[in-house]
């Protein structure tokens, strides 16, 4: 019998052990091999107006997902060269030469590996036209209903899964080498030892993250700290706060709270609660650096999926924002302005909602009184009076009432954020009208606007009778709106139009902000679920590989615990709450990570990520909790398995 027959019956007597490695190297490439098949499909070219976009998304995506793939897989096998090491020891032994244990071992990498790839890429191709459909969707556009598997695909996704393939079966041939025989025997019982503890570096913990969170949450435009320090610094200091708190959390703080805990007599005495403390506490330590990257890992992920989806979920709502009217332009050409009618009127698809044209003046204003850190002191108004305000809240519904006199005016701020905006009540500005100032008084502000933002710019309504007295001074223009029925699915009738308008008509539509924030964050939403779904499979994985080695180093302990009389209900108990702990730190870690990570988000966007946040930790939780059960499940069985 051959080395590689021996390595191939391995596999196959072995292939519990393997299975979850197995099924994550094969999930990782269909991943990978999607996100190529993706940037080289021509039909998504096609299909899409901003195909270099959707390309260089998804080459920058596939470098990401490539580096951790690799990563993860190289882990992953350290995690099973230890686990294979007494069996190696013992072939070392009974005389079989390093070199042929070596070579048995990169067979059986090398063999794992080509089967992933070839399964990986079967799937891939049948599961690329699913996830076409999926990304269609939520870009906005039809589905593709014929998609070729591109051959550059196949070839670029067999090049790098091959050389990582070839490097990790040169890790297990090296694993001979790099031990001694005594070593290869003692693997199960290395880092037994108790860690020490110090309430310090425990404290000092919570105060590095503690410190790193206090930073985050500052308000990056007013914050003395983050003035003083740059934003490049501060945001480097949070990093290392976070992380070296993270790890030091879980290699002292833990250490600390379960040394404690075996103080509580009446809790660890009873059951085999003693057995299950000790196995962490003298654990803990070496787990730590895997904690930690989970945790880091976790919250990363979160934050970017958290925050894509945000932007997808949001999306129509910032669209409305935007654009109140569902098409809005300066009407100079009556020409132009009777086929835009005709165009809308005849469309079949759509019904006219309303169709107005507001007079308005566009003025330049002195606005130092303000104090905006975002504008000069010049900036441009569009000035409309009290009734037309009236006349275009009363079309869309907003039951809003202005009282203005004299020089009171009112602004329609749609962009305002509470912290950085101006504080526009109460403060004066300057109208410039020819050769002389006209002084308005703020008296209202409103965070929404009646006319378009690309259109109308910053909005100010003033009172009927200083409205007259301007147009007598300063020509009006003339901005024609409409509001139509399925604003959302204008495709072809917002590009008839633009065909036909202007550059000086500052032509806006819903449609066209509504699909263009479509597109971006519905391209991140997808990449940012694949990409999260392969992160969240490798941690889960990652623990759940290194609770099965530590199975199997537990199945002498348990098998004497069982001989003198614990049930195997009180065992599967105590693994349970095992596992549990494990599972639950970089999980409680990552998520508040992340939440802290998301709430200076949205206080920097002025924008509420609590549905989508909470939606996405959800489903990241319920996917953690299945590795959960799957690995406490595969611990239960290893330790209680008759041989």
């Amino acid at each position: 019998m051959t080395l590689f027959n021996i390595a191939s019956k391995n596999i196959r007597k072995n292939f519990k052990n393997y299975f979850i490695y197995f099924a994550s190297m094969i999930f990782s490439i269909v991943i990978y091999f999607t996100f190529v098949s993706l940037k080289y499909a021509k039909s998504i070219q096609v299909a899409s107006d901003t195909s270099p976009k959707i390309s260089s998304a998804f080459s920058g995506a596939a470098v990401v997902l490539l580096i951790f793939v690799a990563i993860f897989i190289w882990y992953s096998n350290s995690f099973f060269t230890r686990k294979r090491k007494k069996e190696v020891g013992l072939f070392s032994l009974l005389g079989v030469r390093k070199k042929q244990i070596g070579q048995m071992l990169f067979y059986e990498n090398f063999i794992m590996g080509v089967l992933a790839l070839i399964i990986g890429i079967a799937l891939g191709a049948v599961l690329s036209k699913f996830f076409i459909f999926i990304l269609m969707k939520t870009m906005g556009y039809a589905a593709i209903t014929h998609f070729a598997i591109p051959t550059a695909a196949i070839i670029n996704t067999v090049i790098v899964f091959t050389i990582i393939t070839l490097i990790t079966s040169i890790q297990g041939y090296l694993l001979i080498y790099r031990f001694k025989l005594i070593e290869l025997f003692q693997a199960d019982k290395e880092g037994e030892k108790e860690p020490n503890s110090s309430f310090f570096i425990a404290f000092f913990s919570i105060v590095l993250i503690g410190t790193g969170y206090w930073l985050a949450l500052q308000d990056i435009i007013t914050s003395n700290v983050w003035k003083q320090l740059g934003f490049m610094v501060t945001a480097l200091i949070i990093l290392v706060t976070v992380i070296l708190g993270t790890y030091l959390l879980f290699s002292t703080f833990t250490v600390y709270l379960l040394k404690m805990s075996r103080k509580n007599k009446k809790s660890y005495w009873k059951g085999i609660n003693l057995i299950g403390t000790s196995q962490l506490l003298y654990r803990i330590k070496g787990n730590a650096r895997t904690l930690s990257i989970i945790a880091v890992l976790s919250a990363t992920t979160l934050t970017a999926v958290g925050t894509a989806y945000s932007f997808y979920y949001n999306n129509r709502t910032n669209a409305e924002l935007a654009n109140p009217n569902s098409m809005m332009f300066i009407a100079a050409n009556k020409n132009i302005s009777n086929e835009v009618n005709n165009l809308i009127k005849y469309d079949e698809k759509h019904d006219i909602l309303y169709h107005e044209n507001v007079k308005a003046l566009q003025i330049d204003a002195d606005v130092k009184n303000l104090n905006s850190i975002f504008s000069g002191d010049n900036v441009n108004y569009t000035i409309i009076s009290n009734d037309e305000f009236h006349k275009l809240a009363k079309k869309q519904k907003r039951d809003e009432f202005l009282s203005l006199k004299e020089n009171e005016a009112a602004v329609l701020d749609a962009a305002y954020m509470e912290e950085w905006s101006p504080k526009y009540i109460g403060k004066t500005v300057s109208l410039k009208v020819n050769d002389r100032d006209e002084k308005i008084t703020f008296k209202y502000l409103k965070k929404y606007n009646v006319l378009n933002l690309q259109t109308a710019s910053a909005t100010v309504v003033i009172s009927n009778e200083l409205f007259t007295k301007l147009t007598e001074e300063i020509s009006t223009v003339n901005m024609e709106i409409y509001k139509i029925s399925n604003e959302d699915d204008a495709k072809q009738l917002t590009k008839d139009i633009e065909k036909i308008m202007p550059d000086e008509a500052s032509f806006s539509s819903f449609y066209r902000d509504y699909a263009s924030g479509l597109e971006s964050s519905g391209l991140l939403i997808f990449m940012g679920g694949f990409l999260g779904l392969v992160f969240l499979a490798a941690t889960g994985s990652v623990i759940y590989f290194k609770q099965l080695t530590e199975a199997n180093s537990d199945k002498d302990r348990y098998k004497i615990l069982h001989k003198i009389g614990v049930d195997k209900k009180e065992i599967r108990k105590s693994i349970a709450k095992q596992v549990l702990f494990i599972f639950l730190l970089p999980l409680l870690a990552g998520i508040s990570h992340c939440a802290v990570a998301l709430t200076a988000l949205s206080k920097l966007m002025q924008m509420n990520l609590v549905i989508p946040v909470v939606i996405c930790m959800g489903i990241y939780t319920s996917i953690y909790i299945v590795y959960y059960f799957l690995t406490v499940n595969a611990y239960y069985k290893i330790v209680t398995k008759v041989e």
